[in-house]
């Protein structure tokens, strides 16, 4: 790959908050252009990927997955499978004719479903999971320099366009914010059935999320790059794959598992309100260290992260690398901890997705019964929030970010969802004020669609 540096425009500076921005907006540009068909954004560790026009697609249903890859050749195929979707997804990729393949793209939050005797309640037809081998693979990074493109392949015709594209990249129009503190769907009332449940034994911790409906068309690809801007996310994407858009930025990993073997999960449990101000995000802080409902649900969500870690680790190799540190994330601070293992030969990076899928820290404790009760109380499906978006390589390697503070589009409606960690300890109120901080971090930059525009 060529490294070309792309050209800062005369209103930003080559500082690194606006180099960041300024790659959003690029990114933006080449997913609004329309020029390259189905589509993920991914950054992570100061790169952005552009991953686009599919060489092959993996897609997962309730029984099935398809392999399409029609550019070598091979027919379509379909592999059956009853109770372990990862197996399935394993099972597809293992028949990619590609040399070196990389696939992107996401897992709903009913993946889980079959593993807990609840796939009852997932319909027939419902996409569990979507990726694409790209033709595309462009990077963009951040230097002292400015920002550089690197172009997998070398293509000259193609560099060239992305980076006419990326000279005409402006920044996005002005967002709508959304109101996020109207409780329609009674979130308080099932809180505190949750609370109920879990005083009397039922389970431990659960995740209530509540939806809310955004009332106009949007354009995704502003959102992010409106977004991003105003978030300091541990990853960030923009996709549209079939019929599903959506742009997010991350607070914390479900799984990574290394090309050599490491497995990691950071989970996050425990949440403040941030921005504010210097001396009320200094309280916030403090309170959040000494919170005892907020330490207890943090500790337990660790816990059960190490046995989940150790189930697919080589004994003896578990371990918390960092405990209850505060990361900031966007509009929220939160309790954040490392837990890491040497990853079995007899697992493998899909079947550590199955074990710490969905998170912890978006389902609940144990998590069986946790999610039945999200599928109880809810009143509607996730869909992708709480899923994940997905990266994975040929060479073993696995990278599952979780689907929060996210805008989904799908079916010509559009909605944010925030959920909140209910404990023994709980109180409604205090649950339904978290979904709105955590929900701060999106709805504030929500760029409506122009007339006219595609979705």
């Amino acid at each position: 790959m060529v490294s070309v540096p792309l050209q800062m425009t005369d209103t930003v500076a080559a500082t690194g908050r606006d180099q960041v921005t300024r790659i959003a907006q690029i990114c933006a540009a080449w997913a609004s252009s329309g020029e390259f068909g189905d589509h993920v954004v991914y950054e992570r560790d100061g790169r952005w990927t552009f991953a686009a026009r599919p060489r092959a697609r993996v897609v997962l249903t309730k029984g099935e997955v398809t392999l399409e890859q029609p550019e070598t050749g091979a027919r379509t195929r379909t592999y059956g499978w009853t109770d372990d979707p990862a197996a399935a997804l394993a099972a597809a990729v293992a028949d990619l004719e590609l040399p070196d393949w990389r696939l992107y793209g996401w897992v709903g939050f009913d993946f889980c479903a079959p593993y807990h005797g609840l796939a009852d309640h997932v319909p027939a037809d419902v996409v569990l999971a979507h990726f694409i081998v790209p033709h595309v693979q462009a990077h963009l990074t951040t230097g002292p320099d400015g920002v550089h493109l690197e172009v997998e392949g070398g293509d000259p015709d193609l560099t060239g366009r992305l980076t006419e594209l990326a000279a005409r990249a402006q920044a996005p129009q002005a967002a709508l914010p959304i109101a996020v503190d109207d409780d329609r769907d009674d979130y308080r009332g099932r809180v505190g059935t949750a609370i109920a449940e879990i005083r009397r034994g039922d389970y431990q911790k659960v995740i209530m999320s509540r939806r809310v409906e955004v009332p106009f068309d949007i354009d995704m690809p502003q959102t992010y790059a409106r977004g991003r801007a105003g978030n300091n996310p541990a990853r960030s994407y923009l996709l549209r794959l079939g019929d599903l858009a959506a742009a997010g930025f991350s607070p914390e990993l479900v799984v990574a598992a290394s090309a050599d073997g490491e497995v990691v999960t950071e989970p996050l449990a425990g949440t403040r309100a941030l921005g504010v101000s210097a001396g009320a995000d200094a309280a916030a802080r403090a309170e959040l260290l000494a919170d005892e409902k907020e330490i207890a649900e943090h500790a337990m969500s660790v816990r059960a992260c190490f046995d989940e870690i150790a189930s697919v680790s080589l004994p003896g190799t578990t371990a918390v690398s960092e405990f209850m540190q505060v990361r900031d994330r966007g509009s929220v601070q939160h309790l954040a901890s490392t837990v890491r293992g040497e990853l079995a030969p007899t697992a493998g990076p899909w079947r550590a997705l199955a074990v710490l899928f969905p998170s912890i820290t978006a389902s609940g404790i144990p998590k069986a019964p946790a999610v039945e009760a999200i599928y109880r109380l809810e009143p509607d499906r996730r869909e992708l929030y709480s899923g994940a978006v997905l990266v994975a390589s040929a060479d073993g390697a696995l990278e599952a970010t979780l689907a929060l503070r996210s805008i989904f589009t799908a079916d010509g409606r559009s909605w944010l969802r925030a959920g909140a960690g209910v404990v023994g300890q709980s109180t409604p109120e205090r649950e339904f004020t978290e979904t709105c901080e955590k929900l701060g971090s999106v709805a504030p930059f929500v760029v409506p669609a122009r007339t006219g525009d595609a979705q």
